[in-house]
């Protein structure tokens, strides 16, 4: 069965892979008519990256791949399949596809003998594929191929509306920093790292916090919309080039609030309640400054209540701005920002699962950084000297 998530035991933390739900119970309708199919997934591609990634699945039999993605360019049959709009039916796998692929040894390992992949698109664009993969050879015969594509039209339509709706959220936050001239270092390129930073993290440790697939995505996603409350902070205290006062600083504190409350009108305005993961994206923004040991804001949680999402999401940050020049002081080597996270891991501050991973994966932290590096021919502000508690 699919991983879920830990639903936290504050109501306020709770949230469900809904997409995946919704597959689930349509794979339960579809084997009413067709009983030979033992699994139904579907990945979704990131341009930008070239990525293909494992997104929502519904496995009756075999374990399910989770955490996965490859170059869509990587594999030719898949890419062909994608520019042409065709469908690809196997009727027996294993003399059909190679090895030597992560996927294509688990495909085998799980014994599955045909399968039956088609192409989703969103007004033209394409979005990914839908996979149905079965026991028995030769199980997807020209009449189940005609029944099953009633269904993808069906799950694409799903997954269009959803990701419609996500970037619907998207545009409409950063429409609002548009409107507001917000004038801070989070540049474009620092949101870009945020992102894959938090991404990076999120699939390092999805299987110890049961972390979906679908969960992982929206971490990815909303991960740049972590400080959208700083559109309602005054220039004189976001700009100021020197230390907050006291009275400054709770001003600046306040841009978590005004976050939640941009969020929470964007939801409403555009009535985008059927977001299946919205909680995630209000737990991003409410969240992102708490500290395990109490010490955060603005409702000093402990470590029981941060939901997972908002702890990854503060380590991305941290590790940004520490490895990020600022007008206030020169970029931390990986290592000496590598050492600050662990020294706040000992102190009680940050998890430590997010930490490791992160230290882990340090290379590819480099790799990303240096691959979205900040214009510095554009002007910053000196805003906030103190990254940890700001």
């Amino acid at each position: 069965m699919p991983q879920v998530n830990h639903h936290f035991n504050n109501p306020v933390f709770e949230h469900s892979d809904k997409l995946n739900q919704k597959l689930v119970q349509l794979h339960d309708q579809i084997l009413v008519r067709i009983p030979n199919i033992d699994r139904i997934a579907c990945a979704i591609y990131e341009e930008k990256e070239d990525l293909l990634k494992t997104f929502i699945n519904s496995t009756r039999n075999g374990e399910a791949i989770n955490n996965y993605q490859c170059k869509l360019s990587t594999s030719h049959e898949l890419n062909l399949l994608a520019k042409n709009s065709e469908y690809r039916v196997l009727s027996e796998i294993s003399q059909t596809i190679g090895i030597g692929t992560a996927h294509s040894d688990w495909l085998l390992k799980q014994g599955y003998r045909s399968s039956f992949t088609v192409p989703m698109y969103d007004e033209g664009v394409f979005l990914g594929f839908i996979f149905f993969d079965s026991l028995q050879p030769s199980a997807f015969t020209t009449a189940v191929q005609r029944d099953l594509i009633l269904y993808c039209n069906l799950i694409n339509m799903l997954i269009s509306n959803e990701l419609a709706i996500v970037r619907i959220t998207l545009a409409s936050a950063h429409m609002a920093r548009d409107f507001a001239n917000l004038r801070d270092f989070e540049t474009g390129a620092h949101l870009e790292r945020m992102a894959r930073f938090s991404r990076m993290i999120a699939k390092k440790i999805a299987e110890k916090h049961h972390l979906s697939d679908e969960t992982i995505e929206h971490i990815f996603l909303f991960a740049p919309l972590h400080d959208i409350g700083k559109i309602g902070i005054p220039d004189h205290v976001l700009l100021k080039p020197g230390k907050l006062t006291s009275d400054e600083k709770y001003i600046m504190q306040s841009h978590v609030q005004k976050g939640v409350a941009v969020v929470q009108k964007i939801i409403g305005d555009f009535g985008l309640q059927k977001l299946s993961d919205s909680q995630i994206l209000l737990n991003i923004v409410q969240c992102h400054h708490e500290y395990l040991d109490g010490s955060g804001y603005p409702q000093q949680l402990t470590a029981i209540d941060i939901p997972i999402e908002a702890r990854i999401v503060t380590v991305a940050d941290i590790f940004d701005a520490l490895i990020s020049p600022r007008p206030y002081k020169t970029a931390w080597t990986m290592e000496k920002a590598c050492d600050e996270l662990n020294r706040m891991v000992q102190v009680g501050q940050l998890d430590a699962d997010c930490v490791a991973a992160l230290v882990e994966l340090s290379h590819e932290f480099s790799e990303i950084a240096l691959n979205f590096q900040d214009d510095l021919s554009v002007e910053t502000s000196p805003t906030i000297p103190q990254f940890s508690t700001l």
